[in-house]
């Protein structure tokens, strides 16, 4: 074997396409002159690493075996090919490995005396003679196979050949199964027996009905096995789009080096069913935003599937104000407490304590996906607004916003599954008495949700946190914040309440003598009635006023004052008899709820007792089943009729029955106990709202 080669003075090397002559070495530097007499002095790492560096008359270097290689053979092939390393090393040097100074080379192998043709010959010759058959155009091979590759060039090659995945298999079959193979991805789960009828067919319709032969059918299991590995071609369908979706180039870990530098938002239904607007059960839409450098839940809105533009904007506006800056927060904080009759996770005192702790990122860049409620004009234009860069990720692409998708499913693991509706990830893992155990309401989920995020997550170490002076050891969110904020040197300033109504949806309206109408609902305040039927400047909305409105929270509104600074705000007319905060598709269902039930659902008054009604549902609690919710939901606004009018039709009597006596409608004074009571009324009575007629004469008023 050689020693590596010497770069001495004198010595020729080509270096930058241009030969050169070494004239000087001083430690690392070495002094060049070119063939043309340019003088340059070159670091010898800098000269060693070019390119097209040689040094002109050495022949090539010598090679490093592959030794992990090498042990990987078995030991009557290794043992060979040292025995072929033994006669190749005489042939070259006339001597055998391991010869002493004084040893001589056999006499058809002194160098002195042959040529090198005549001792390949000699070799050849004496292998033949052992009974090893051998010419010496195979000992000139293994001699230049050895010089190349040292002792693994002189193994046998039926031991070093790389076999091809699909072994001998016809290339045309192959191409016909990997076709049949990509196909799968976006159709049903089939078998194997399928994709081989499919391969012939393939084959026949390219070549020729018989043209290619098919494998066995052993051999074609074997190929699908191999082509379809890591693919999951003949499993799960869900898993197969999954994996297809899977970016082809490199994965990169994201990361920030700042709280807020990234946020990734997203969209998903959440594994737990709801109790709805409509007393029947459903999943909650949860849209989520997290900040990568501290794994912090900035804010998460809880919605029935279907989230619009406005729930991103809101999500946006709640990353921004803190809670206890959100105007109007501990009044909603307290009614959320009269309307939850369980044990809350925290206290009250320990709920606002969290909250201010919690921290507030103010995010520079928002990774999205392509859902039409992040690509929204409303939320972009937000985002715009703040100074925000909207960033989408790649279509069909998980890994874009990894974090995000897998707090999904840490929320689905360490909250959802201790809710009462859990549904499980599948219907595989699905219970038989999911829909028996689904009671909580929407604003009750978001209320659990808000207290598992401030006093379970924010507080949770995460095992993808680490302190640089700790990192053995995982922190929380909120303990990663601090680091990090102790790092950059600086905090954000953050949104203040004003800004939070800002951020809202907005309409406008004109302001009446009754104060303003939204959706059928009237809005008035001491602060507004001065401005009744009062233009408020603005020429291009016609005088109107700009009204600003929570979705989630519709009991009250902010009206800008065009004619001075800040906003009114002004509450409900109605609230009083519903007495918890609502949503506006509360409202909706509502009215929904009236219109079937033959009631004007532009009459306020009876749209709010309904209201009233379907909110009172989260009195069941957490040990109610679905049956008594629903029981008490159809107890409150029934639609059943008489027991005499749903004969069939053919028994009939001739004459229609009396009509049950009339309910009138609760006034805005009556207590809330009082309006359960009389929607407690037995259905066999009668039939509340449903046969109100408010411009009957003869019916009372109130």
């Amino acid at each position: 074997m050689e020693r590596p080669h010497v770069l001495s003075v004198g010595d020729q090397v080509v270096f930058g396409g241009t030969g050169h002559t070494v004239v000087a070495i001083s430690g690392t530097r070495i002094r060049l002159l070119s063939n043309a007499g340019e003088a340059s002095v070159v670091a010898l790492p800098y000269l060693l690493a070019a390119a097209d560096f040689e040094l002109v008359g050495s022949g090539p270097p010598p090679k490093i075996e592959p030794l992990n290689l090498l042990d990987t053979l078995p030991e009557t092939v290794l043992a060979e090919a040292r025995e072929w390393e033994r006669h190749v090393i005489e042939v070259e040097t006339g001597l055998p490995p391991g010869a002493t100074a004084a040893s001589t080379a056999r006499p058809d192998y002194d160098p002195v005396t042959w040529t090198m043709t005549a001792r390949e010959q000699a070799k050849a010759a004496e292998l033949t003679a052992t009974g090893r058959k051998t010419s010496a155009r195979t000992v000139q091979r293994m001699r230049r196979r050895y010089r190349e590759q040292g002792l693994w060039g002189l193994v046998d090659s039926r031991y070093v050949r790389t076999l091809t995945p699909t072994g001998n298999v016809d290339a045309r079959v192959v191409a016909a199964a990997t076709t049949v193979v990509a196909a799968q991805t976006a159709t049903s789960t089939g078998t194997k027996t399928r994709a081989i009828r499919q391969i012939r067919q393939l084959l026949d319709d390219e070549h020729g009905e018989g043209v290619v032969a098919m494998p066995s059918q052993a051999t074609c299991y074997r190929l699908l096995d191999v082509l379809s590995k890591g693919r999951h071609s003949f499993g799960s369908a869900v898993t197969r789009r999954q994996s297809a979706n899977k970016p082809d180039r490199v994965y990169t870990v994201t990361s920030a080096a700042r709280p807020g530098g990234q946020v990734q938002s997203d969209a998903t239904p959440l594994d737990v069913m709801a109790v709805m607007d409509d007393g029947v059960i459903g999943r909650a839409e949860l849209v989520l935003a997290i900040d990568i450098a501290t794994r912090t839940i900035c804010a998460g809105v809880l919605r029935p599937v279907g989230a619009k533009a406005v729930d991103a904007a809101l999500l946006l506006a709640r990353v921004m104000v803190p809670e206890p800056m959100r105007p109007g927060w501990d009044q909603a904080l307290a009614m959320s407490a009269s309307r939850i009759p369980h044990q809350r996770m925290v206290s009250l005192d320990a709920r606002l304590e969290l909250a201010a702790a919690k921290p507030v990122i103010v995010p520079d860049t928002v990774v999205i996906d392509h859902g039409k409620v992040f690509l929204s004009e409303v939320f972009l234009r937000a985002a715009d607004t703040l100074g925000i860069s909207v960033q989408p990720a790649h279509q069909l692409t998980a890994t874009d916003k990894a974090i995000v998708e897998r707090t999904f499913s840490s929320i689905n693991t360490l909250f959802c599954q201790h809710v009462s509706g859990y549904t499980g990830r599948d219907v595989t893992r699905r219970g038989t008495d999911v829909a028996e155990r689904a009671v909580w309401s929407l604003p009750d989920l978001q209320e659990l949700f808000d207290e598992w995020v401030l006093a379970g997550w924010q507080t949770r170490p995460h095992e993808g946190l680490r302190h640089p002076f700790t990192p053995d050891q995982a922190v929380s969110p909120n303990d990663a914040y601090a680091a990090m904020v102790a790092a950059a040197g600086y905090v954000p300033v953050t949104l203040t309440g004003q800004d939070y109504i800002e951020l809202l949806p907005a309409d406008w309206r004109a302001i009446g003598d009754g104060g303003i109408q939204i959706d059928y609902r009237t809005y008035n305040s001491p602060e507004l009635r001065p401005w009744a039927r009062q233009s408020s400047g603005v020429a291009s909305r016609g005088g109107r006023w700009e009204v600003h409105y929570d979705p989630y929270d519709v009991s009250r509104i902010w009206v800008r004052n065009h004619r001075g600074k800040g906003w009114f705000t002004v509450a409900w007319t109605h609230q009083g008899v519903v007495g918890q905060p609502f949503a506006d598709f509360t409202w909706r269902a509502a009215r929904k709820i009236a219109a079937d039930r033959g009631v004007d659902d532009a009459n306020e008054m009876a749209v709010a007792v309904i209201l009233a009604a379907l909110l009172r549902r989260a009195e069941a609690g957490p040990h109610a089943t679905r049956a008594l919710a629903r029981t008490v939901s159809t107890r409150a606004m029934t639609n059943h009729l008489p027991a005499e009018l749903t004969a069939s039709i053919g028994d009939w009597p001739a004459d229609p029955p009396p009509p049950p006596p009339r309910l009138a409608l609760p006034t805005a004074t009556d207590t809330a106990d009082s309006v359960e009571e009389s929607a407690e009324v037995a259905v066999d009575e009668v039939v509340p709202f449903g046969m109100f007629d408010p411009f009957d004469d003869r019916e009372a008023r109130w």
